[in-house]
């Protein structure tokens, strides 16, 4: 044997070792700069995700992480920018487009069962046949009763592309057997425009539930409809209006200021300040005008608001507006959910950013309606809390910034004659569920009355308390005679309306409510106390 064969193990070992004690240098080295990387990176949260994917123990889908881990992510920015799941990202579209595709039918779902509320004017289940109080049992030919029941999972059966057509079975009232219709899906316009009518004979009335693409135009007709009869003055309600687009405030603002006056303007840390102003074409600078506000008015209700009360252009009645200053830009993803992320902020003419404060991470800003309420600021003007700094309108009258647009005149909430009975009967939906099967039981003799006030009136006769307080009863709410005799007024007005809603429209139901209003009462007062 050879010097060369005799060392030959030897020389394998070592290079084995020296193989390993490389690899492991390499492998370490190379590693922790990767690691490096990953942890100083731009990006990594794709990395992390790729890791996941690639090396966790058990099966992941990332694609449900991801969806739970975005809303996280933005909810660490601020209240309003938000994520937006592909399934319901058209419904959220649907909202503010002012139209969607689907039968055109407002339900409810009671005992399990989809029950037609109303049928939309001119929409495709009137011309199919359908009328309110049907109760849908099936849907192309499956039934559709029971658990399976939910609003999400209805308006996924019902609605659907354009010309579409959908088969549902139906129990009607007086008919024995179930009823079947093929309803050709189409375009279903939704109103932002709810009530137009004259209060009194010198006063037009407007309310405006939200901000979307068509309310300028309906804005536009409304006006013109009560300038027909010779309107003098004009309230605009955005109570509970929760905003919508900036755009379609700044055109209302536009209908009612003089040439050049400044409406909003927003600024952003990547969007330089952009000035929003009249053009001075509007046709209804001089009159007259109040706007009704209340906490639940946000966002582009406080625009239109906020840039009437710093031009003193108009008078705003109500409560302290919810405060929400911020300005969202929609970003789609190509798996069609999207996110809205707050780009800037808005100020109204004055300057003032009505944005009410928040901390990200804790419930504050989601919880300060109720502390609003707590601090007793529905019930006495004085204990609304100005955090903001004082700013001045044209005329130098001082308003305020911090958290929301301030009255000129404010209007507390009336809790008279609320009593725990009342409170319970409204919370636990009975006031609703009594209205519907009452308004099921007696829709022939209800479709004799035409006008808003003869229903009205009818409906007093009948005692609908007295209906409601057995009917309460045996649904688990006790009676207690005289909380419903000090509520009597209250009841009464709640469980009309919504019968008068059921049998007629939302406007019936506003202009029904409006006549005990107190705010509105109020504007009614300004305009002839100012004269």
């Amino acid at each position: 044997m050879n010097n060369k064969t005799r060392y030959m193990p030897l020389i394998m070992a070592l290079c084995v070792i020296v193989g390993i004690l490389i690899g492991t240098f390499y492998a370490n080295h190379f590693s922790g700069n990767r690691l490096n990387i990953i942890n100083t990176g731009s990006n990594r949260l794709n990395n992390l995700l790729h890791i996941i994917d690639d090396q966790y123990v058990d099966t992941v889908n990332i694609n449900s992480l991801v969806e739970k881990a975005i809303p996280q992510i933005l909810a660490e920015l601020d209240p309003h920018s938000v994520y937006i799941s592909s399934k319901d990202a058209q419904t959220a579209s649907d909202d503010l487009k002012g139209s969607f595709f689907g039968i055109g039918i407002e339900f409810t779902i009671r005992e399990d069962t989809i029950h037609v509320q109303s049928v939309i004017d001119g929409g495709p289940a009137q011309k199919a046949g359908l009328i309110a109080g049907d109760k849908i049992i099936s849907v192309d030919g499956k039934p559709f009763v029971g658990k399976q029941v939910t609003n999400e999972e209805a308006v996924h059966r019902l609605k659907g592309p354009d010309k579409s057509k959908v088969t549902v079975g139906i129990l009607r009232y007086g008919n024995t057997k179930p009823l079947s219709f093929e309803i050709t899906r189409g375009e279903v316009k939704t109103k932002s425009v709810t009530a137009t009518y004259m209060i009194d004979e010198k006063t037009g009335y407007i309310r405006i539930k939200n901000f979307g693409e068509n309310t300028y135009a309906e804005m536009l007709v409304a006006l013109a409809q009560l300038s027909s009869n010779d309107m003098k003055n004009i309230i605009i309600d955005l109570r509970d209006n929760s905003g919508g687009y900036l755009e379609a405030a700044v055109q209302m603002a536009n209908e009612f200021l003089p040439k050049d006056r400044l409406i909003v303007y927003t600024e952003g840390r990547k969007q330089k300040r952009k000035d929003y102003r009249s053009d001075g074409h509007g046709s209804y600078q001089n009159m007259p005008l109040v706007v009704l506000i209340n906490e639940a008015s946000a966002s582009a209700s406080e625009i239109f608001a906020g840039a009437m009360q710093d031009n003193d252009r108009g008078t705003i009645i109500g409560r302290r507006s919810f405060g929400k200053g911020l300005v969202q830009q929609q970003i789609a993803f190509p798996d069609g959910s999207m996110i809205r992320l707050t780009i800037a902020r808005y100020y109204t003419p004055s300057g003032r950013c009505i944005q009410k404060p928040y901390t990200p991470g804790t419930d504050d800003y989601q919880n300060d309606l109720v502390t609003r309420y707590e601090h007793g600021e529905y019930f006495n003007q004085d204990s609304i809390k100005h955090d903001g700094p004082q700013y001045k309108t044209l005329s130098g009258r001082v308003v305020y910034g911090g958290g929301g647009i301030t009255p000129d005149i404010f209007i507390a909430e009336d809790t008279t004659n609320v009593t725990s009975y009342f409170r319970e009967a409204s919370m636990t939906g009975l006031i609703l569920q009594f209205a519907f099967t009452y308004t099921d039981e007696n829709r022939l003799k209800l479709n004799n009355f035409k006008e808003m006030q003869a229903m009205a009136d009818y409906l007093v006769k009948q005692n609908t308390v007295e209906l409601f307080a057995g009917y309460a009863d045996k649904h688990g709410l006790k009676r207690r005679n005289l909380m419903i005799q000090r509520s009597h007024h209250l009841l009464e007005t709640h469980i009309n309306s919504r019968i008068i809603y059921n049998m007629m429209n939302e406007q019936a139901l506003i202009e029904y409510v409006n006549k005990d209003d107190r705010t509105v009462q109020a504007a009614l007062n300004h305009f002839y106390k100012k004269k």
